[in-house]
C-alpha cells in the first residue's frame, strides 16, 4: 500500500487475465495493470494515481514478474517496497 493505493496479486489468477498483472484499489475504484508495461487492462483509477502505479511498476518490474511466477504456481509471493 502506498499513497492510498492497495496493490494485490492473486494466487493462480490466470483465468480472467492470462498474463502477468496486478490489481490496484483506490477507494471504490480498481484498475488491473499489465506487468511489465504498466498498461491498464481493465477498470479505472484517477489519472494522478495511475501515474504513481505505472512508476511503481517500472521501478519494481523484475520483482513483480518474479512474484507472478510464484503466484501462478501457488507459491507464496514476497513483499515489494512501496513507492516513497
Amino acid at each position: 500500500m502506498f499513497y492510498g493505493l492497495i496493490v494485490s496479486m492473486y494466487y493462480l489468477d490466470t483465468k480472467q487475465h492470462n498474463l502477468p498483472h496486478i490489481h490496484v484499489k483506490y477507494g471504490e475504484m480498481e484498475g488491473v495493470y499489465k506487468i511489465p508495461e504498466g498498461s491498464l487492462l481493465e477498470g479505472l483509477l484517477p489519472g494522478n494515481k495511475e501515474k504513481l502505479v505505472q512508476a511503481w511498476i517500472e521501478i519494481h518490474k523484475e520483482d513483480l514478474l518474479a512474484n507472478w511466477q510464484l503466484a501462478v504456481t501457488g507459491n507464496k509471493i514476497f513483499t515489494i517496497d512501496p513507492l516513497k
